[in-house]
């Protein structure tokens, strides 16, 4: 990486006019061998450096190293639709594949900026200046040479850039384009370079950990809970068989023996309605599995359905525990600002979802009322109506963004938070009215970013320094398990 950009200059040296006081009559063919060993050296190194995978060997620490035993699925749902299916196996070569060929982009964009720091060295040499040919100025090779190491660098840090682009599953479309349309620009596509290093380290760091994982528990059936598991969605989403809510999260825990069930209430549904559907399915899951209690794991309204459903629909003893994540127990202040609207065009932007949402399977859209039981004063009253059963076991976990443009897509609800007076939190939800029950923790990442409403989620399906939503989830679960539930 130090001498190869500078093929130009080794031509230069490898010319008859240098060999000839060394090697006399023989310069000549001297001069077109060393070209020609020069040219081929140059041709494999350098399409060695383009297709090399630069993955580490086989050890416990690679996540391509062993195949992991396959974690099967319990007479539940499979992780993408809640219906009777298959899990997927443990180890995935196209897994593997993919993580070699990111880290191979990451480490040629590394070497690549090594290389560009020891040409400063070369140059500030000046070498053209004391072997340029008497016919060519050296400012002439100078420049010739420099325009040949920038190609250089420049086609292999494309190189690098392109592998990640194409293989890291936490660049979002329009990260991905944004970086398509200035990656071409010089200088500027080092910094972008940069920037896609890290987010492939912080992947492939995320992969390698949940593969150890993997290795220590295969048979260890961490997630296998006492009572199946129902996860509950929250407003604005639906339990879709593409595109699953939770993200990565379900299929983890089914590999780790957990038995999963989704609620499948509607996205713009009042509590009252959603927590009827619930019910039904509940009743469903209890006849199929041969049991009498069922776990909730809930996120946003989808702890607001569940706690109606325990005590408003007196359900507190077909349910052994609530998990809250990011529930607005006590309402969410964005709706204070929201309610500033004049009702009649609060009604008609409610109806426009209400049309939308009927189009994807809602029976009955009502997303005037279900926003507005998320409001401050809604929760106080329905926490006074509907208090806790003794019988059930509640816990809850919060969530905080450290700055607004933590997160792009709640960036303005957490801006009108914040001019609302709210305290800490994740976009939509308070730290505070996350609490419920035995309050567990407020989850932050290890960066400056935080962690969001959708990260909770994994809405985005990415991972952050200090934080892994799927682990997170895992131990939840293992911990409900070692509870007893």
């Amino acid at each position: 990486m130090i001498l190869l950009p500078h093929l130009p200059i080794l031509w230069i040296l490898c010319g008859k006019v240098y060999l000839a006081p060394w090697l006399g009559p023989w310069a000549g063919a001297a001069s077109f061998a060393l070209r020609l060993l020069l040219v081929c050296v140059f041709g494999i190194t350098s399409l060695f450096l383009h297709i090399m995978p630069f993955t580490k060997g086989v050890s416990s620490k690679s996540v391509s190293a062993k195949r992991v035993p396959s974690g099967k699925l319990s007479a539940g749902a499979c992780p993408a639709s809640g219906e009777p299916g298959k899990a997927s196996s443990g180890s995935d070569p196209l897994l593997c594949l993919r993580l070699k060929v990111m880290t191979g982009g990451r480490a040629i964009i590394r070497l690549c900026f090594w290389g560009l720091l020891f040409q400063v060295l070369v140059y500030l040499l000046k070498p053209p200046g004391r072997i340029a040919p008497a016919n060519i100025p050296w400012p002439v090779v100078l420049i010739g040479d420099g325009i040949f190491a920038f190609l250089y660098f420049y086609l292999l840090i494309l190189n690098g850039c392109i592998r990640i682009l194409c293989t890291c599953r936490s660049l979002g479309v329009w990260k991905r384009v944004c970086i398509l349309c200035f990656l071409w620009i010089p200088v500027l596509h080092l910094f972008l370079a940069r920037y896609l290093c890290k987010r492939a380290w912080i992947e492939y760091d995320a992969e390698r950990c949940r593969f150890e994982n993997r290795l220590m528990r295969a048979d260890s059936q961490i997630c296998a809970t006492r009572y199946p598991l129902v996860m509950l969605h929250g407003i604005g989403f639906r339990d879709l068989r593409y595109f699953n809510y939770w993200g990565r999260i379900p299929r983890e825990l089914v590999r780790n023996g957990a038995v999963v069930y989704y609620g499948h209430q509607q996205a713009w549904g009042t509590i009252e309605g959603n927590a009827e559907i619930i019910r039904e399915k509940i009743g469903e899951i209890l006849r199929e599995n041969h049991c009498g209690r069922v776990n909730i794991i809930a996120h946003s309204k989808g702890g607001l359905d569940a706690r109606y459903l325990i005590s408003g629909l007196h359900m507190e003893d077909q349910v052994a525990s609530l998990t809250t994540i990011s529930t607005p127990h006590r309402g969410s202040e964005l709706l204070n600002l929201l309610n500033r609207l004049p009702d009649p065009v609060y009604r008609f932007v409610a109806s426009l979802f209400d049309r939308a949402y009927a189009r994807f399977g809602d029976q009955n859209p009502d997303c005037y009322h279900a926003s507005k039981q998320l409001s401050p004063e809604f929760c106080r009253e329905f926490n006074e109506q509907y208090p806790d059963s003794a019988k059930v076991y509640y816990q809850s976990y919060a969530s905080c963004m450290k700055h607004t443009l933590g997160d792009g897509l709640l960036s303005i609800p957490n801006l009108l938070m914040f001019l609302a007076g709210a305290g800490a939190n994740d976009g939509l939800v308070t730290e505070q009215s996350a609490r419920w029950g035995n309050f567990r923790t407020t989850f932050q990442s290890g960066g400056r970013r935080g962690i969001s409403h959708g990260d909770m989620i994994d809405l985005k399906r990415e991972d952050y320094k200090g934080f892994d939503v799927v682990e997170t989830y895992v131990q939840i679960v293992a911990d409900l398990k070692a509870r007893g539930f």
